[in-house]
């Protein structure tokens, strides 16, 4: 039996002389011909080879966008460009060969040299599938959408999401925008009861408040001008399911009523109905707002807070669990893999530690953002600092701080870089600081520098 690591996509319109050698024993390559985008793409969907080979003549030599896509499918798989004489000319197509392969040959194609070349590559590739599985997102214990982290904050939020699912109540998620207050949702509604239910959002404060009343309750035909229909509102098309109610503290205080009554008995009045309908609906609500405060002013009415709040999880803003936060860049880096260039293999260690630092206001959804966007625009083989558009800085503003301020801040900067550099392994954080072990570890409790339990032990 051959060895399939072996195998090797050849993408082109003819097979090049010197291809049929490298297929004799003495080299035992086999290669996959398809002059197909469409045809390749099903080979790599099917079971994709550790190699390609492109023939940048004919259709290729000029590059579509589709075939750029093609290259990218796969990020593990390493291309190797054949090309013919003189095409380095073209600025278009080395600029093709730096951005999405790791090796050029020429043609007429040299047998020797030519396996040489796919000699390394195939090492190579098996080096990078080994660190991307490494560095890649672990699979999920839970089934279905989980939060990345293991950091104290979002093993405290996932125990609290256990719990909750476990019962029936009204739910009130707290937390800053862009922490991920929805997939806490969605999370409770998949381990709950419920899971083979519908899940339906609804934000309450991107609808104009004079459809919110329609769009929770629905309404009848003729209810109104231009209500040519009956029709089911989300909270009856969810029934049986769970009701997600973002940014609840924006929905009007003539509507807080209808809610508030709704969750007492589930009961609700279609817009033009004569009679009250009942679902089985359980409500999930979240808000980025102080909602005591809200009440304390009269924006939000208290007996709804009340009746919303019987549970509670908060959702914790990134600056709380920094030790995630490569953790999560590698989870991002993985699930937009194909817009990247395929050279790109990951964040420089500058990058790390300046990500560490950023006090991230947007929290993970601005992490997100920018990890996308520098996964794109960046040139060189890892992300730096300047792709993703941040900057090494302390955080202090130079007016109004005294000198124990700056010291501080600058200590916690160095421990937080040592432990960085040092994949968190204390004693040798200590040794490149020049202190005891136990005094590095008052230096973490002093500037709450939280760290996994597996780093803890």
């Amino acid at each position: 039996m051959r060895d399939i690591s072996r195998r090797v996509l050849l993408l082109g319109d003819h097979r090049p002389a010197g291809i049929t050698a490298l297929s004799m024993p003495q080299y035992s390559w086999q290669f996959l011909r398809t002059g197909c985008l469409a045809e390749a793409e099903r080979i790599l969907g099917a079971c994709p080879p550790p190699l390609g080979i492109i023939l940048l003549e004919g259709p290729h030599i000029r590059p579509p966008r589709q075939l750029e896509r093609l290259l990218n499918l796969v990020p593990d798989l390493l291309w190797v460009a054949l090309l013919p004489p003189g095409s380095l000319q073209d600025e278009r197509v080395t600029r093709f060969i730096a951005r999405h392969c790791h090796a050029c040959l020429p043609l007429p194609l040299r047998p020797d040299q030519a396996n040489h070349v796919l000699e390394s590559t195939l090492a190579m590739a098996s080096l990078l599938k080994r660190a991307s599985s490494a560095l890649g997102k672990p699979a999920p214990s839970r089934p279905g959408v989980t939060l990345v982290g293991n950091s104290p904050a979002i093993q405290r939020l996932l125990r609290d999401i256990e719990k909750i699912a476990m019962v029936d109540a009204p739910v009130l998620i707290t937390g800053e925008s862009g922490t991920g207050k929805e997939l806490t949702a969605r999370m409770i509604h998949e381990r709950s009861s419920r899971r083979a239910g519908p899940f339906n959002a609804i934000n309450c404060g991107a609808l104009p408040a004079g459809l919110i009343q329609s769009e929770l309750f629905g309404h009848e035909k003729g209810a109104f001008t231009g209500a040519d229909r009956r029709k089911v509102g989300i909270i009856e098309s969810t029934a049986g399911g769970t009701l997600f109610l973002d940014e609840i503290g924006d929905l009007p205080l003539e509507l807080q009523v209808n809610l508030l009554r709704f969750l007492e008995d589930h009961r609700f009045l279609r817009l033009g109905a004569q009679r009250e309908s009942e679902v089985d609906v359980r409500v999930l609500a979240a808000t980025h707002i102080d909602l005591e405060l809200a009440v304390r002013e009269g924006r939000f009415r208290e007996d709804l807070y009340h009746r919303l709040n019987v549970l509670q999880a908060r959702t914790p803003p990134l600056r709380e669990r920094p030790e995630d936060i490569e953790e999560l860049a590698s989870h991002f880096f993985q699930q937009f893999r194909s817009e990247a260039s395929c050279r790109l293999r990951g964040f420089s260690h500058d990058s790390l530690i300046t990500m560490r630092q950023h006090p991230w206001p947007g929290n993970v959804r601005e992490l997100i953002n920018r990890v996308r966007r520098a996964m794109v625009m960046c040139e060189q083989r890892l992300i730096t600092p300047a792709a993703l558009g941040l900057e090494r800085r302390n955080g202090l503003s130079r007016e109004g701080v005294s000198l124990e301020m700056i010291r501080d801040s600058a200590e916690r900067e160095a421990v937080i870089a040592a432990l960085a550099r040092n994949r968190h392994q204390v004693l040798h954080a200590a040794r490149e600081l020049g202190v005891s072990r136990a005094t590095l570890y008052r230096l973490i409790e002093k500037h709450h520098i939280h760290r996994t339990l597996e780093e803890r032990a």
